[in-house]
């Protein structure tokens, strides 16, 4: 099959890029929180709703066979996108949130116990903090954190001295959606294994931006959300490594993860069923097949080049405005950037640039922790996907400049 290799043929695909926003052609440029879908999603959506509906797993009639394909056939499409090793590894769950709290409840609910320790980073999203905080509350465990140093990088000098034998899973980001830098995983898992110690790692910008295998990783767990990748809201993955998922004890109870059920005792579904109780987003899950094969549809050097064209010129322009702080300092990043600036508070920017039709994202980010770290109570934050141009970065920096001498 012939790979898309054009930017105009991507954006063509996206009907919410030609709309106005304010009389002004929209510039999306907030899809670190969530991506545009392109037709082959919107279609699928729409064909299901409008017929093509039946619970799955659950009955012989022809509309129930029909989604109950359509779903299955996600999770293949799904393995193989991510390289996973067996169907029964790939979980479906109703995003990145779901997915850490799925691991948190049953990994660690089973293995930490008083005195144990998780160790998670400084620069994590909250979905990837708050989870191992409540279960080491109620488990009287600790939270162990690897610190950032000034340009936004994970100190891995002190690893060493965090990977004690009290800590039972490590659990951090390939990229932080505040900083855009791609965390040295590798390293990690690599001397995380060296001990014994499971690693989980939060795929929620990685997904969209770099190839993934995760038995290249060799991590033990992998989450994203599918509507980071360019398909519907309440879809996400879970990836584990089967013998870890078989240890685990079940999330939620009710219909598709029982084997057999009496008033007495219940036999739990063989995975990957046992964690995806009830009526799933059936529906979600085939919409973000097509968002993989329209990820997977596309040039990937065209990408890599485009990303990289992005982030040379958004941190060299960046970089040349007074008073800006751009944080998150290194080469190996993506086309995800925050910043302050001096005098003008992010909020402020970005209702002014929404004026100038450009969509972006201000505040805390969900990283509170990290702004704390930084000094600052908020950030600005423009980040890109495959559907952005280098037009509509030189557009971002002409209004952002405009922005800024509106409110000095």
């Amino acid at each position: 099959m012939n790979k898309i290799s054009d930017i105009e043929t991507i954006r063509s695909l996206f009907p919410a890029l030609e709309q106005t926003v304010n009389s002004r052609k929209l510039v999306y440029l907030d899809n670190g929180a969530t991506a545009q879908k392109p037709k082959q999603v919107i279609d699928m959506v729409n064909l299901m709703n409008s017929g093509v509906n039946g619970n799955i797993h659950r009955a012989v009639h022809e509309l129930s066979s029909k989604t109950t394909e359509l779903y299955e056939e996600s999770r293949e499409v799904t393995r193989k996108f991510m390289n996973a090793a067996q169907r029964e590894e790939i979980i479906f769950t109703s995003g990145t949130t779901a997915s850490i709290n799925l691991v948190a409840v049953c990994y660690g609910g089973k293995h930490l116990k008083k005195g144990d320790s998780v160790l998670i980073s400084e620069a994590e999203h909250h979905s990837n903090i708050v989870p191992w905080q409540m279960i080491c509350q109620s488990k009287e465990a600790n939270l162990r954190v690897i610190p950032v140093d000034e340009n936004g990088h994970w100190r891995m000098d002190m690893l060493d001295n965090l990977l004690d034998s009290s800590v039972k899973i490590v659990s951090v980001s390939h990229i932080s959606n505040v900083l855009g830098l791609i965390n040295p995983v590798e390293e990690l898992i690599f001397k995380a294994h060296a001990k014994g110690i499971p690693v989980l790692i939060d795929g929620a910008q990685s997904i969209v931006h770099i190839e993934t295998d995760v038995r290249k990783l060799d991590c033990d767990f992998y989450v994203f959300s599918g509507h980071k990748l360019y398909g519907p809201t309440g879809t996400g993955v879970l990836y584990g490594k089967r013998e870890i998922l078989d240890s685990m004890p079940p999330w939620m109870g009710g219909g598709d993860m029982v084997d057999t059920v009496t008033l007495e005792k219940t036999t739990y579904a063989p995975l990957p069923l046992k964690f995806e109780a009830g009526t799933p987003n059936f529906i979600g899950a085939a919409a973000m097949a097509e968002a993989i094969r329209f990820v997977e549809s596309i040039d990937r050097k065209l990408l890599d080049k485009m990303e990289q064209s992005i982030v040379d010129y958004m941190t060299e322009e960046l970089l040349k405005i007074d008073g800006l702080r751009l944080y998150g300092r290194g080469d190996s990043r993506i086309s995800l950037f925050s910043f302050t600036v001096n005098g003008a508070h992010p909020s402020d920017l970005a209702m002014i640039m929404d004026k100038m039709g450009v969509a972006l994202r201000s505040g805390q980010m969900c990283a509170e922790p990290l702004m704390r770290r930084f000094g600052v109570e908020a950030m600005l934050r423009a980040s890109f996907a495959a559907y952005n141009t280098i037009e509509e970065a030189e557009y971002f920096i002409a209004s952002l400049k405009r922005a800024i001498k509106m409110l000095s």
